[in-house]
Order: structure tokens, then C-alpha cells, then sequence
């Protein structure tokens, strides 16, 4: 039987998912499976789901007026006033929900104040089958990032109130990431590479241990071309636990700056292996489209093959450039010996389609897009290292561990035979 990654929320306790909604309104909202074919499914997530959400609008409501809950003296004219359960129509049903309560203070105690949004959805029928699109809508894609924004807007709560509520959340996150320890952590593998939103580029380094787990090192603003914020980025991590006696794999994007740095903060002594796709976009991209399959071809035949041969076939296909497309000829000659570091380390074809390329933090990259992809105006770089920080602890709780992790072994033994070589030659030279 499979096993699942979720947890089924008891349809009676919905006040921790309300809670999580409220707090991660904007981005972090979480992601629903089920089998939509079966009527009762979509129901039972539209009761547990729909109620949490609904709840999350009117407690975003009531902040409005009596701002959020803070404890110890109560401050301000209106004071929260615990809830109340009732019910809300959705189209051709009601939901039971519970609503929060407001209050005047002093003279005025015994006088409830009414909540917009609930005020707001009673009064309208017609809001009842927008929220009931709004829902579906998540159910459908499986996807609530866009419930509570959506609700909330549908019901006049300020989008103002919604964006304070995540980016407290988001900075606490970015915060936390940057703080993240990896004392005694079997760190094997480190891939580094940079996604740009608009003109802001952020570099993020991704870990992987001896059993293939995957997880987000940290992230800098800035582009994998600057030395001084790669170099800022790995010095960082050592700060932070990252052991530099331990011998490592480097899987990177291909930038001088991103090898430069490793050398000075880790030593020359950690095989690197450059990104294989990066590499042969950069090569087609100096040729017409009628030579680009074929060059592509015969760029990945080479990869194969055993370094010496492998690295033959690509010089003698950059000869054959020369004549008519000297640029892509550089190109393929850059930094040559470094696609073929895995050859070099004798690791079986499994693990080398893992660690020939940067997809593995790639691949989660597409899923930060996917969650950004609302945003149209980037107002700074704080903004986007929010963002991309909350986007990629989300996605990391769901990263499988890599193709190939099962050989992982190799690698390492790779790694330490390579460094028991270096250490019997140094004693061979002092003796």
C-alpha cells in the first residue's frame, strides 16, 4: 500500500488549519490530495478546507478592526470577545464555522461589533456561489495558495491586511533558513545555482546526504557571476556547521565565480562537476536551429563515454565548429575537463544522470516559478528572497531523495580513496 504524505484534519477541529491559513494567507497554504471523481471526496474537503478558509477571512476581518490578537493588556477602542458558532451559506449549502467576536470597551462593553466579511456574505447571495468557486477552484488544482487572497478580496477584506500577515510569516522563515545549523550533518553533495525574477537574481545551495535526502542549505541575493556573493553564500554555510575537512561533490552551474570560491573556502581538493544541460545551452545557442539537434547529440554521446574519450570526442567536435561557428567552439572548450568529473570518479550511469546537471535543485526552482508566478512587480530584494525562501522550505518538505541515492556509496568511497591517495603521497614526499 502506499504510503501517503498528509494527514487527514479532523472535520471538528479545523481551528489549527484556520490558524496556519491566517498566518501563510498568501503563499504557504497547503496542498490537498485526493480523487476528485468521487463526489464525497470533494465534499469532505470542502467541508474541512472551506471552513478553515472562511475562518481565516473573518478572523482577517476582524484584524481590521481591532487588529491582531496580542496578549497581556488589550489596547485600542475594540477588543476581541472570543467566537461564536454559526453558519455561513455556500451556494446551495451551509457550512458551520466559527466566527470571531468583537466588542467596544469601557461603557459601550455590552455592545457586539459586526465582522464586514460575515456581514458581507450573509447579505449577498451571489457571494456564496463566488466562494464555492473560489474553493473548487483550489480543490480542482490542488493548490490553496490562491484560496484566502481570493475569499478575502470576494468579501472587501484591504489586500493590505493580507500582505502585513505574510510578510511577517516570510520573514520569519528567510530568517530561519539563514539560521539553520548543519553541525554533524553528513552533507555529501552541494548544488548551487541562481533564479532571477525580473532583474533580481537570488543563488541558492542545495545539500544532499549519504542516504540521497535533499535539503536547502541557504540562498543569497545575487547572481552566481558575482564572486563576492558566492564566496559570502559558502563561507556562510561553513559558519554554520558545514565541515570543510570533509571531502564533497560541487555540482554547479558553470560560473568562474562559483569554482573560484569553492577553492578558497572549501580547498582545491573537492572534484566539482559542471551542469551538463547549462553547458550544451550555452554551445546551441550559438548555432541555427538545423545544427542544434545534432550537435546536442553528439555533446551528450561524448558525456558517456570514459573521460579520456569522452573529452577526444568533444575536442574533435569543437575542430569541426571552428570552421563556421567559432564561438560555439569556445564554448564547448570551456571548462571541459570539469564535465567530466563524475567519469573520472567511476560512478555508474544511475548516479551520473544525477549529478551531471543542476536539476536537482532545478526541478524545485519550477515550483518556486509555480508559486511566485502571481507576482508581477518585484518591489526589492528582500522581497524576492522572501519569497524564494518561503517557496523553497514548502517545496523541501516534498523533495524525494535523488535518482541513483541507493549507489551513493560509490561516491563516497570515491571521496575517500582519492583523499587516502593525497595523504599516502604526502607522507611519500616527507619521507
Amino acid at each position: 500500500m502506499q504510503k501517503t504524505d498528509y494527514q487527514i484534519i479532523d472535520k471538528n477541529d479545523s481551528r489549527k488549519l484556520t490558524e496556519f491559513l491566517c498566518r501563510e494567507g498568501q503563499l504557504l497554504l497547503p496542498m490537498v490530495e485526493l480523487i476528485t471523481q468521487a463526489e464525497m471526496a470533494v465534499d469532505k474537503v470542502i467541508e474541512v478546507t472551506g471552513r478553515a478558509a472562511i475562518e481565516a477571512v473573518l478572523t482577517l476581518s476582524a484584524q481590521e478592526l481591532a487588529g491582531p490578537k496580542h496578549p497581556g493588556k488589550k489596547a485600542g477602542d475594540i477588543t476581541w470577545y472570543g467566537r461564536q458558532d454559526t453558519s455561513i451559506p455556500i451556494s446551495d449549502r451551509k457550512l458551520r464555522v466559527a466566527k470571531p467576536r468583537l466588542r467596544h470597551k469601557g461603557k459601550r462593553a455590552d455592545k457586539e461589533i459586526d465582522i464586514p466579511a460575515y456581514q458581507a456574505i450573509l447579505a449577498s447571495s451571489s457571494l456564496g456561489r463566488r466562494i464555492l468557486d473560489i474553493l473548487m477552484k483550489g480543490i480542482s488544482t490542488r493548490n490553496y495558495r490562491a484560496v484566502v487572497p481570493d475569499m478575502a478580496e470576494t468579501v472587501a477584506v484591504s489586500k493590505s491586511n493580507i500582505s502585513r500577515e505574510f510578510i511577517g510569516s516570510s520573514e520569519q522563515t528567510l530568517r530561519e533558513l539563514c539560521e539553520r545549523r548543519f553541525d554533524g550533518k553528513d552533507i555529501l553533495i552541494v548544488y548551487i545555482d541562481c533564479i532571477q525574477f525580473g532583474g533580481i537574481h537570488v543563488i541558492a545551495a542545495l545539500g544532499v546526504d549519504s542516504a540521497g535526502n535533499k535539503c536547502v542549505l541557504g540562498i543569497r541575493e545575487g547572481a552566481s557571476e558575482n564572486a563576492t556573493v558566492v564566496k559570502d553564500l559558502l563561507t556562510d554555510l561553513v559558519a554554520r556547521g558545514l565541515d570543510t575537512s570533509r571531502r564533497r561533490l560541487f555540482v554547479i552551474d558553470g560560473s568562474k565565480a562559483l569554482r573560484k570560491a569553492i577553492d578558497e573556502v572549501f580547498g582545491r581538493d573537492n572534484p566539482v562537476q559542471r551542469c551538463r544541460n547549462h553547458k550544451m545551452r550555452n554551445v546551441v545557442a550559438y548555432l541555427p536551429d538545423e545544427r542544434k539537434a545534432d550537435v546536442q547529440a553528439a555533446m551528450k554521446a561524448a558525456f558517456k563515454l570514459e573521460t579520456n574519450d569522452g573529452i577526444a570526442k568533444l575536442k574533435k567536435l569543437s575542430k569541426w565548429l571552428a570552421h563556421e561557428y567559432p564561438s560555439a567552439a569556445s564554448s564547448l572548450l570551456e571548462g571541459l575537463d570539469e564535465m567530466f568529473t563524475i567519469n573520472r570518479l567511476g560512478l555508474p550511469g544511475t548516479l551520473r544522470r544525477s549529478l551531471g546537471s543542476t536539476n536537482a535543485i532545478e526541478s524545485p526552482y519550477s515550483g518556486v516559478r509555480s508559486k511566485t508566478g502571481r507576482v508581477t512587480r518585484w518591489r526589492d530584494r528582500q522581497m524576492a528572497l522572501r519569497w524564494t525562501a518561503s517557496a523553497l522550505v514548502s517545496i523541501e518538505k516534498r523533495m524525494r531523495r535523488i535518482m541513483g541515492y541507493q549507489q551513493l556509496w560509490m561516491l563516497e568511497a570515491a571521496l575517500k580513496e582519492s583523499e587516502t591517495e593525497k595523504t599516502l603521497a604526502a607522507k611519500e614526499r616527507v619521507a
